[in-house]
């Protein structure tokens, strides 16, 4: 398994991790280890747009955009 190596971290952003690691009774490598794996499977806004723009295509502007969400609101 590849290793990581983060140098320099202030002392209490250290302190801080190996504090929310204490309540959850793992050491500081496990709870790191969760923490960078929920990171990684997380998705950004522009992955997400990029996937959406992958599926359907085309772009809209925010002005028609802005009017479509209004008339959609006012069918409600």
């Amino acid at each position: 398994m590849p290793h990581v190596l983060v140098r320099d971290v202030p002392e209490d952003v250290h302190a801080a991790l190996q504090r929310k690691a204490e309540r959850r009774h793992q050491s500081l490598q496990q709870y790191l280890a969760a923490e960078l794996r929920h990171l990684a499977e997380q998705r950004s806004i522009s992955e997400v747009l990029d996937e959406v723009e992958a599926q359907y295509g085309g772009r809209v502007g925010l002005q028609e955009a802005v009017t479509d969400l209004d008339d959609e609101r006012s069918r409600r």
